[in-house]
């Protein structure tokens, strides 16, 4: 009756594994300590930015990442491209540097490796084989630099790949485009 995985499309057993993941992430994303507004993209709705904060994250990709609403516009770009694990491991490991207890940092520490890390991982972020096999040995001692080295990888990737196309996207150009008139009608009114 019944064929086994093996027998399943590849589509099917990618929806399959795609659903696991995202009810997966929904009963961790607390638990991890990092949540992004991901439900309503930030462009095509009402929202107004000042120009200088829209402006600022074309300046740097470290401007983009201290700017709650830049990264949640990252976040939402990032979305399009399939790619939103990126930016889910940097926060996540941005806040397991926060942690203080050392019971809450072993314990965070696996699920941030069985989330985005090992093998096969429901979110697992694009590193080689060599960080990989650091950051599990880091985890036998966890503590708060025992991801320092794939996030650092994971940074460079947002910040060469996915940053340039974020900043060439018609996305934040309509964003940059509803900034600069929303200054400009300002302005005019005053």
């Amino acid at each position: 009756m019944c064929r086994g995985l093996a027998a399943l499309p590849f589509t099917c057993f990618e929806r399959a594994k795609e659903f696991k993941t995202r009810l997966r992430l929904l009963l961790h994303k607390t638990e991890l300590g990092y949540e992004l507004s991901s439900s309503k993209p930030l462009w095509g709705t009402n929202m107004r930015y000042s120009s200088e904060e829209v402006l600022g994250w074309k300046q740097s990709f470290d401007q983009l990442l201290k700017s709650k609403n830049g990264l949640s516009a990252f976040y939402t770009f990032l979305k399009t491209e399939f790619s939103e694990e990126n930016l889910e491991f940097w926060l996540a490991c941005e806040d397991y540097k926060k942690t203080r207890s050392k019971s809450k940092l072993a314990s965070k520490a696996n699920r941030i490796f069985e989330e985005f890390i090992q093998n096969e991982a429901p979110r697992e972020v694009n590193i080689d084989h060599e960080t990989r096999e650091l950051t599990r040995k880091n985890l036998t001692g966890a503590t708060s630099a025992c991801f320092d080295e794939a996030q650092a990888k994971t940074r460079t990737l947002m910040e060469k790949d996915s940053y340039p196309r974020f900043l060439k996207s018609t996305s934040y150009r309509k964003m940059t485009e509803q900034a600069s008139s929303h200054g400009t009608s300002k302005q005019s009114h005053t």
